[in-house]
């Protein structure tokens, strides 16, 4: 693969995985809010959560309870089904 290919499927990749997480409806209930959330989700305006870490969430976090879990991408988990009822993915 040439590096003008490589470029260019990195960005095709970047677009895909940004229109994908644009279907989140930000409930926060991935994140573990209605259980043992994670101690990076923040609530931000109108009951809309976000990740305070975003960038770098991938891997090893910690839950507010001190439990330890790796965080992976939304199409992980929604590869094996609708995390809950009303999620956004299910559009």
């Amino acid at each position: 693969m040439s590096d003008m290919d490589e470029i260019a499927y990195v960005d095709s990749q970047r677009k895909v995985s940004g229109e994908y997480e644009a279907l989140c409806n930000q409930c926060g209930k991935c994140c573990g809010l209605e259980t043992d959330p994670c101690a990076n989700l923040k609530q931000g305006v109108s009951d809309r959560y976000y990740c305070a870490v975003y960038e770098s969430r991938l891997g090893s976090q910690i839950t507010v309870s001190g439990r330890i879990f790796t965080c992976v991408e939304i199409r992980e988990v929604v590869r094996v089904g609708l995390p809950h009822d009303g999620c956004g993915y299910g559009r």
